[in-house]
């Protein structure tokens, strides 16, 4: 008889119940205090004054090294709540969870394990560089690429509380088609990520430091220190410096200038790309819309940044550079684009 998705405590070692009880516990209260608790209380917010904010992108300066500057100020206060608790639920993740559990709801090929890792995204509400860390410890633990995938994008993308800001701000069009283009979009990159995987196995550059005695044995705090300071050399660094080389290029990418239409297949392509390299908190995508808009974006320029502007980002990509394969990274960067484009001719024809 086949087991069940959840193996009794006899079978293979598995852990005292306090384990993943604990895990839980903890990603509930910090994701209470950090993503759902501040977003119940901004959705009246933006039902009463249908804005959520200023622009992030307006700042003001004009010189590369201090957009850099205020930029990263600006966007590091934004996520730090979110990134700590990123990377405390990416190391607990690897010593309270069974690699069993994970398996069964999160292992191997075929659209079941997407559609499984996209929905477990819905409640993380997390940036795609805040998911990022998270992703990489589900494929430590040698989750499928496509489910691993599919809980990365789908946190920005899928987000709900974005969807009711961006309904309430910029009108209910923007978030149904941002819906539906966000559904395909996760579903189409966790799929073509598992087929260029193949037998989706975890890189070599994963499994070697995940064998090693000093995160198997001792203590769960010693294993769970291990873990945590892996993933916080693997990630914050360069997560820094990427910001840091945003925030200059911002200056050139997103300029606020008065009378920019961006209308047109060349300005969908430009924009759409700008958006999936670039890198902003949860939700900026919406006042960011909104001040372009105002300044005479067209509509289907508009849903293409609201596609690809939260969707994944350069940081994200150099943060996951080892979880998975570079040609699926690639692919994912280039189908991302891709969708930004479709959706921004579908926005045009259907909401311009």
């Amino acid at each position: 008889m086949q087991q069940g998705l959840f193996p009794p405590s006899s079978v293979r070692g598995w852990p005292s119940w306090w384990k993943p009880l604990l895990f839980l516990l903890v990603a509930a209260a910090g994701l209470y205090y950090v993503k759902w608790s501040p977003y119940y209380l901004k959705s009246f917010v933006a039902a009463d004054t249908h804005s959520i904010g200023n622009s992030i992108l307006a700042d003001g300066q004009d010189a590369p090294l201090a957009a850099a500057l205020a930029y990263a100020r600006v966007y590091f206060l934004a996520i730090w709540k979110a990134a700590a608790l990123a990377l405390v639920l990416g190391s607990l993740l690897q010593v309270l969870i069974p690699r069993d559990w994970l398996l069964r709801l999160l292992g191997g090929p075929g659209i079941g394990p997407a559609l499984r890792g996209g929905l477990l995204a819905l409640p993380g509400m997390m940036c795609s560089c805040c998911a990022a860390p998270i992703a990489a410890a589900m494929r430590r633990q040698q989750v499928s690429t496509g489910a691993a995938l599919a809980f990365w994008i789908g946190n920005p993308v899928l987000n709900p509380a974005t969807l009711v800001f961006m309904g309430f701000v910029l009108g209910w069009g923007f978030a149904a088609l941002r819906l539906v283009a966000g559904i395909a979009m996760v579903l189409g990159a966790a799929l073509l990520g598992q087929r260029l995987a193949g037998d989706a196995k975890v890189p070599e550059a994963m499994l070697a430091p995940a064998a090693t005695p000093a995160e198997e044995s001792g203590s769960f705090m010693r294993r769970w220190l291990h873990h945590l300071l892996r993933l916080f050399w693997n990630t914050v660094p360069i997560y820094i410096l990427a910001v840091l080389l945003l925030g200059a290029a911002r200056v050139w990418l997103f300029p606020h200038a008065g009378g920019f239409a961006g209308e047109g297949l060349g300005w969908l392509v430009l924009l759409a790309g700008a958006g999936t390299l670039f890198v902003i908190p949860t939700a900026a995508e919406i006042p960011i819309v909104q001040a372009m808009m105002s300044q005479g974006l067209a509509t289907g320029s508009a849903v293409a940044l609201l596609m690809t502007l939260p969707a994944i980002s350069l940081p994200a990509l150099l943060i996951l550079r080892k979880a998975f394969d570079a040609r699926v990274l690639v692919a994912v960067t280039v189908l991302t684009a891709l969708a930004g484009v479709a959706a921004g001719l579908a926005g045009t024809a259907l909401l311009g």
